[in-house]
């Protein structure tokens, strides 16, 4: 996790959208205003917005393994630095994968 969010950025996630689709619900939170439409998503965070757009991009091959790469635009709006570290802390625990 990092210790800040900058109001826009990206980055690679390692699943399929489809996987994306089933995580969001949860990771946006319980009963949180969000909508789907197409590869986007806006969210509601009082008193601001998130705004997620997604890509499907080539699968990463390292060897024989081949991992999906989705590609994830953040956007918050009339959020302060506060406010988007609260919900990423929760966002990014609850996409984050096991492993070891």
């Amino acid at each position: 996790m990092q210790s800040s969010y900058a109001d826009r950025f990206e980055r690679d996630m390692g699943c399929t959208e489809d996987e994306w689709l089933r995580w969001l619900p949860a990771a946006v939170g319980e009963g949180r205003p969000w909508r789907v439409e197409g590869a986007s998503a806006l969210v509601e965070i009082a008193p601001g917005s998130l705004q997620l757009r997604w890509q499907v991009m080539p699968p990463r091959v390292i060897a024989l393994m081949r991992m999906p790469v989705l590609r994830v635009g953040f956007v918050f709006e009339g959020l302060d630095a506060v406010q988007r570290f609260a919900f990423m802390k929760r966002f990014d625990l609850y996409m984050q994968r096991g492993g070891g």
